[in-house]
Formats: structure tokens, C-alpha cells, sequence
């Protein structure tokens, strides 16, 4: 947010009113004043500070006839994302540090230094909207939550989401994509919540996790004595899901011998139970997914083209969570709402620099090691806001880079490495000694580069410019 802070000065002393407002005029605020506390609550529960709320309440609530404590109650009942500074007198400490611990932002004692006052406002500004933030959040996630339990703010992500409900009613073939822990079970139980067929069953099989001859008889069932121990009939879990949808985990695990009966079961809807001669029609959709390069498979042989273009009639790709790091906020909120309420009985914040630690991690196992993570500061948590202390050790200390090609077109080679240039001289705020360091250049090689390119940058002098908080740049080219 970049909008001027919202500031509510509670004073009965005009001429004190005067002095702050004279000691916040060289910084630019948006005052608004109540001459003592009543007049500010009255200013808290009216329409304007409802449609825009306060950032920073600072209130001396000398001679006036509420204590700190309660005004405080009714300040956080009425504005709960406003911080309270407190200015009080040197005797009065005692009384006042009563309230901070019930959760006032903090309080100064007279009189003022205007610089003490001016710090601890821009810290309290901070504070009081990274709680806005946080309710943003809780707002949109309840918003999700009603339509989807794939939760983001990404556009490829609510692209990909858009084409799914679309497809949710189609009666075809769908093969997701996506690394481990991308929420590809997820998805497709989306397509099966969304068709006609919800109502029937959905049966989700791990291909990996089976043998062949084992997983022959997961999805076939047998007949009774089909094999030795076999006494009665079985169904196999196509037949279960019979009316519905069959999710087949991780298909490129699946034995080429196994691919051509299912193959056949797709081709001509019915099946043999292992050990019977007899067909047996079904009615299944199939979803499959996979974490391999399924092309890839197909070329090297190891997974039957003709099933390929059978399970691929729509495909849909799920992308790390390292690509969607705007959607980190938002997730961590869900997972702290999903395990406090479990664990606690009550719903827990997080702080600023958690927050920003966990936007910093690459996230190799995407959304979820992200779930993982929260689950484990909450449980570890005392019942408050989660902080970095209960983040766990491994969690990337440095930024991890991600260099994106997003062009509709292919690029010839110089022109992508003129926009590899640009970006990390981006990444590093514009310092060309260090860019010229990432990039394996020295300084004037990389000057000629950027004035050839027609680069702004040619004529700014940025090496006084900090670097990056990261003390090393090892960037993911995707």
C-alpha cells in the first residue's frame, strides 16, 4: 500500500494538539483530530472511518475521563487493525505498560522527542497495515473457499482453474501435469465435484505404489479362484468407480503390459476380471496425472503413444509454487485458519518477517511443504502469531531467483541474453559491479552492453545502491 497513513490524534489540550501536528508536518499524513477519548470513539464508530479505517490511533488521555486500558478495548473493538501509541506522563508509566501488554503498539512518555514519536509511528504504520493485509487475505480466502478448494490470486493459476470447470462438464479424458506437491489430486477432484458425475463415486489409485500384478488386480478385480487364496469374486476399483471418475496417480509409473489393457478398458468401456473370460461394461471417466515429462516418456518408450493421446484430450498444468509466489500469502492464511482452529481453538496471525522468510523460499516441495511448514509452527506455536522463531532452519536465508521466459515467440539467443542482462541488473537494484560479478563480466564489458542495448541504465550511477539481502545469486532459469 502506498496511500498516506491515516492518522487519529485523541487530545483534550489543543495546544498540545498543535505541537503534534507541528512535529508530523515535516512527514505527510492524513490527520484527522478528537478532543479526548469519547469524541474519538464516536469518530471510530461513524461512516468514515468504517469505509477507510485509521492506521495509527495516539491518544494522551490525561484528565479525561476514560483510562488507557479501556480505550483501548474500544479502539480495537471498533478499529482492530489500528495501532495505539500512548503518550502518558513519567508517573503514569506503570498504568500504561498495563495496556501495552494487553496489546497496545507502544507508548511515550513526556515530553516528547520528536523523533522517538515520528519512529515509532512509521513502526506502528507498518504494523497496522500489514493487519490489513492479513484481513485482505481472510476475506478473499473465505471468498475462495465458498468456489474453489484450488485457493490463488495467480493469473495462470485462475486461467487454469477457468478451463478446468469448463472441462469438469465435458465427459472426456483429462491428464494433469505438475511437480509433487503441486495439489494435482486436488484438481482433479475439482473435475469430478464440478461434472454430472458428483454425485457417483470418485476413486483416486496411485500407480506407483503397486507391482504389476498387483495393480493388475486393484484396477481388474478377479474372479473366484483366479488364483490360490482367491475364494470369492472381487471388484476392482474400475468397476468401483463405475458411474463416476477413476484418478490414476502418477501414470508413468504404470508397467507397459498394464498400459495396453487399460488402453482397451478406455477403448471399449468393459473390462475382464483377472481369472474370468466374461466383459464387464463400464462407465468411467478417467483423470489421470503425472510429475514426469509424459512427452518425454512417450519418446524414450517408455509409455505407449496410443494411451498417451487417449488420456490426453485435455491437459491441464499445474506450475510450481515457486512460480506463484504471490499466492504464498494467501495459502499460508488458509493453512493457519485449517490448523489453529484444530490445534488452538483459535485462529493465529502471522508476523511480518515470517511472512517475508517463507515468500523468500524456493519451495521444492510446493504447496505441500508450504502446509507442512504451517501445520508445525502451529503446533510448536504458544497459541499467538507465528514467528520466525517457528519456522524451521532448512528455509532458504536468501532470495531464491527465478528468470522467466514469458515471450509468445521464440527468441533468438542474443536477444535473450539481453534480457537476462536487464533482469539481473534488476535483481541487483541496479548496482553494475555486482550484476557485472553475477553475470561473469567486468564492469565496462557490461557498460558497453547496456549502451548498446539502449539501456537508461547507462547513464545512472548505482554502485552505492545495496545489494540484494542474499549474500549469493544462483538464479533458476525457467
Amino acid at each position: 500500500m502506498n496511500e498516506l497513513l491515516r492518522i487519529l490524534l485523541v487530545n483534550r489540550d489543543k495546544v498540545a494538539m498543535q505541537n503534534f501536528e507541528h512535529i508530523l508536518s515535516r512527514d505527510e499524513y492524513l490527520i484527522h483530530k478528537a478532543t479526548g477519548s469519547h469524541a474519538a470513539i464516536a469518530l471510530l464508530n461513524g461512516p468514515e472511518a468504517a469505509a477507510a479505517p485509521f492506521d495509527v490511533i495516539i491518544a494522551d488521555l490525561e484528565r479525561d475521563s476514560l483510562d488507557e486500558s479501556h480505550f483501548f478495548q474500544l479502539c480495537q473493538r471498533l478499529q482492530p487493525t489500528a495501532e495505539v501509541i500512548l503518550i502518558t506522563d513519567p508517573l503514569a508509566v506503570p498504568n500504561v505498560v498495563q495496556t501495552i501488554r494487553q496489546g497496545a503498539f507502544h507508548y511515550l512518555v513526556k515530553p516528547l522527542r520528536p523523533a522517538e514519536l515520528r519512529h515509532s509511528l512509521a513502526m506502528a504504520g507498518e504494523q497496522s497495515r500489514h493487519k490489513q493485509r492479513q484481513k485482505g487475505l481472510r476475506q478473499e480466502l473465505t471468498s475462495q473457499q465458498n468456489t474453489t478448494p484450488l485457493l490463488s490470486r495467480d493469473p495462470v493459476m485462475l486461467r487454469l482453474l477457468e478451463q478446468a470447470k469448463r472441462a469438469a462438464s465435458m465427459e472426456l479424458p483429462v491428464l494433469i501435469s505438475g511437480a509433487t506437491g503441486t495439489g494435482k489430486e486436488i484438481l482433479a477432484r475439482l473435475l469430478h465435484d464440478e461434472s454430472p458425475r458428483a454425485k457417483r463415486p470418485f476413486v483416486a489409485v496411485n500407480c506407483g505404489a503397486f507391482h504389476e500384478e498387483l495393480l493388475a488386480n486393484e484396477l481388474f478385480g478377479h474372479g473366484r479362484e483366479a488364483y490360490t487364496g482367491a475364494v470369492r469374486d472381487r471388484k476392482g476399483l474400475i468397476e468401483t468407480a463405475h458411474g463416476g471418475t477413476l484418478f490414476l496417480d502418477e501414470i508413468t509409473e504404470m508397467p507397459l503390459n498394464m498400459q495396453v489393457k487399460l488402453l482397451r478398458v478406455i477403448q471399449e468401456k468393459e473390462l475382464r476380471r483377472l481369472g474370468v473370460t466374461t466383459a464387464i461394461s463400464v462407465d468411467v471417466r478417467f483423470i489421470a496425472a503425472t510429475n514426469r515429462s509424459i512427452r518425454q516418456e512417450v519418446d524414450e518408450g517408455r509409455f505407449r503413444q496410443d494411451l498417451y493421446y487417449r488420456l490426453n484430450v485435455i491437459d491441464l498444468h499445474l506450475p510450481p509454487l515457486a512460480r506463484r509466489q504471490g499466492d504464498i500469502p494467501l495459502l499460508v492464511h488458509h493453512f493457519l485458519e485449517k490448523f489453529a482452529q484444530r490445534i488452538h481453538g483459535h485462529a493465529l496471525g502471522i508476523n511480518r518477517a515470517a511472512m517475508e522468510r517463507l515468500q523468500q523460499h524456493s519451495f521444492p516441495g510446493n504447496v505441500r511443504e508450504l502446509e507442512n511448514i504451517i501445520q508445525r509452527a502451529v503446533a510448536f506455536s504458544n497459541g499467538q502469531e507465528i514467528n520466525e522463531e517457528l519456522l524451521p532452519d532448512y528455509l532458504d536465508k536468501q532470495k531464491s531467483y527465478y528468470f522467466h521466459y514469458t515471450n509468445s515467440r521464440m527468441l533468438p539467443l542474443a536477444e535473450m541474453e539481453q534480457q537476462y542482462i536487464l533482469w539481473v541488473c534488476e535483481q541487483m537494484n541496479g548496482n553494475q559491479t555486482l550484476a557485472a560479478k553475477v553475470l561473469g563480466l567486468d564492469r565496462i564489458s557490461l557498460w558497453r552492453r547496456l549502451k548498446k542495448m539502449h539501456s537508461p541504465l547507462v547513464n545512472e550511477d548505482n554502485d552505492t545502491r545495496e545489494p540484494p539481502s542474499s549474500s549469493s545469486f544462483a538464479p533458476h532459469i525457467q
